[in-house]
């Protein structure tokens, strides 16, 4: 795990030294994230997202922060402002919604690159809005790219998958890159190993209580 943080658009970015860590999911929502120091091994900080609310702990800090997913990034230090659900949008794609959503499909072939584009339109009260994008290689059909949008059409995250391997006859990517213009923060995950349907992943895992001694911070949508 290689975070990064700055404003990505000017380049003025910092990177930070890259974490060991385990990243565990459950369907359909809940996912929990340990970013583990790579030489000492101790937790750096912890979080774990439970269908619209998040928890994080930070060990060095002493600080507890929860909320819901949907509250805005409000630390000065920019990495403080990583939630679950950005790792929850790019690892796991969801497919598109029949009901609610309009699928079209785009082909973009130039010198550099063959990608088919699914672009998946909400069906909103007022009016329709691209929700995401889905770039898959012509040659192969791997998902090399997803982009999400908020309802004004600016990107939410852009996360670019290459080098799919298989895992126990599951193709997953083991390079992710994920980027989060609104928040100013990129993260670049290289999967070493992937474990489906382990039974050591139990509910208790996604349990996260306030430890006694750490400051608690409480976050809500504006």
């Amino acid at each position: 795990m290689s975070p990064s943080v700055g404003s990505l658009y000017v380049g003025e970015v910092k990177d930070y030294a890259t974490l060991g860590g385990y990243i565990l999911f459950k369907k359909p929502d809940d996912i929990r994230i340990l970013g583990l120091d790579p030489v000492l091994g101790s937790t750096i900080f912890d979080m774990v997202s439970l269908a619209e609310t998040f928890r994080i702990h930070i060990p060095s800090k002493k600080r507890f922060i929860e909320g819901r997913n949907d509250a805005p990034p409000t630390s000065k230090k920019q990495l403080e402002n990583l939630r679950p659900v950005a790792f929850l949008t790019s690892l796991i794609i969801q497919p598109p919604e029949p009901r609610a959503d309009i699928m079209l499909l785009e082909e973009d072939t130039n010198e550099r690159e063959a990608v088919y584009i699914l672009l998946i339109i909400r069906r909103g009260t007022d009016e329709p809005w691209l929700v995401r994008t889905l770039h898959f290689d012509r040659h192969n059909l791997e998902i090399v790219r997803q982009k999400t949008f908020d309802s004004s059409g600016s990107v939410l995250s852009d996360t670019k998958y290459s080098s799919w391997k298989d895992y126990a006859g599951i193709s997953f990517p083991s390079e992710i890159d994920i980027k989060r213009p609104q928040d100013h923060y990129e993260v670049v995950l290289n999967v070493h190993d992937l474990k489906i349907n382990s039974p050591d992943v139990t509910a208790e895992k996604f349990i996260l209580n306030q430890p006694p001694g750490t400051e608690l911070q409480e976050l809500s949508k504006q």
